[in-house]
């Protein structure tokens, strides 16, 4: 089925932001979408935002607009603001518009409790519901030039016209099933984790942390905590100072001097002169932490005990989400599981989910435990 080419304005002043926004301020659903670049930056380069509740879409230009007050009050109002997966969107609007859309619909999110991959792309999200292609062409096209082609801005405005579509439909199949209330839930976590970084817990997404000994471990999160305050603070992308596979390896040798530095492999003369002082001192740090201060050891996935108490919660929850008809990455991810396994392994208070999904996991989560601990 062929596109209809889509109706859009070109929003590049303050005053046509004001008058877009009021045009809008009715409505009970917006659709919202960014375009960005963000491959020599921490933070995204917003070069794009797209709004629509109907079938014409408001493209502002942010290179030529800042964010009004008007727009700020659009995003946090009591419209339901739709978006596709939408972390990185969410970046953009912490940046540039000071403020987060909610209350969030994110429609990825909605497609995972209708029994779907949770990670579907937007182009088949709306062949599924709507039966029609929508081009791909401009994909990655080169968002901040100016002036934008017709066709980059049709592709843009049929973005926010045909979520506003998919939504329509999604919801109706939601409420059937009675999850709206669920979706609603998740997406209102995905805007909450969107104000706190996190950045202290970056370490914990090392797959081989199993490897190294607790004193090892703290050396490592220390330079993850470093670096993640450093791209932060001088606004460039993680491997563009120091990469995850670097920062492990350091960890791992723990060097005394920037002799022992230089010699870990991958760590080149320019690293050590600029970071080295840094690095070492943060190494040090790790050194003389108490014991009793140190993280737990990490097991290894593949032994016992681990092994078969995360194969037991994770058939418990795949159980679940059969029943459910929804994707298991809805009601755990694996690292979710791995948490609770160490949890129960070390005898601390398991952090059960909660709302919907402990409703529907807890006992499940606790006798997979109790019965391959035994």
């Amino acid at each position: 089925m062929s596109i209809v080419p889509p109706s859009y304005r070109w929003i590049d002043t303050p005053q046509a932001l004001d008058d877009a926004c009021a045009n809008v301020a009715h409505a009970d659903v917006i659709a919202l979408d960014t375009e960005f670049f963000r491959e020599n930056s921490f933070y995204p380069v917003p070069a794009l935002v797209q709004f629509a509740y109907d079938d014409t879409a408001y493209l502002v230009d942010p290179l030529a607009v800042e964010c009004t007050v008007a727009f700020q009050d659009l995003l946090t109002g009591p419209a339901v603001k739709l978006l596709h997966a939408s972390s990185e969107d969410l970046d953009v609007f912490q940046r540039w518009a000071g403020a987060l859309p909610s209350p969030l619909i994110d429609t990825q999110i909605a497609q995972g409790f209708l029994g779907d991959n949770p990670g579907m792309g937007y182009q088949k999200l709306v062949a599924h519901w709507t039966g029609e292609v929508l081009p791909k062409e401009e994909t990655r096209s080169n968002w901040l030039e100016r002036p934008l082609s017709q066709a980059q801005c049709e592709y843009a405005a049929l973005d926010v016209i045909y979520l506003l579509k998919v939504w329509a439909q999604q919801k109706v199949q939601l409420e059937s099933l009675g999850r709206l209330a669920w979706v609603a839930q998740e997406c209102q976590a995905v805007v909450e984790q969107a104000h706190t970084e996190n950045a202290d817990q970056w370490f914990t997404r090392q797959r081989l942390l199993w490897r190294l000994t607790p004193r090892q471990i703290e050396a490592y999160r220390l330079v993850t905590l470093w670096r993640e305050a450093e791209t932060r603070r001088r606004n460039l992308p993680r491997n563009w100072l120091v990469g995850d596979k670097l920062l492990f390896a350091i960890a791992e040798a723990m060097p005394k001097n920037r002799y022992e530095l230089a010699a870990v492999e991958g760590v080149k003369p320019p690293l050590v002169k600029k970071e080295g002082d840094t690095l070492l001192a943060l190494v040090r740090q790790a050194y003389e932490a108490a014991p009793e201060a140190l993280p737990h050891a990490w097991p290894d996935p593949a032994r016992p005990p681990f092994k078969p108490l995360f194969k037991a919660l994770k058939k418990a929850v795949v159980t679940q989400a059969d029943i459910l008809g929804v994707a298991p990455e809805m009601l755990m991810r694996r690292r979710d599981i791995e948490r609770l396994v160490m949890q129960s392994m070390a005898d601390e208070p398991l952090a059960l989910p909660k709302g919907w999904r402990g409703e529907y996991l807890n006992e499940r989560i606790q006798e997979a435990l109790k019965e391959n601990r035994q």
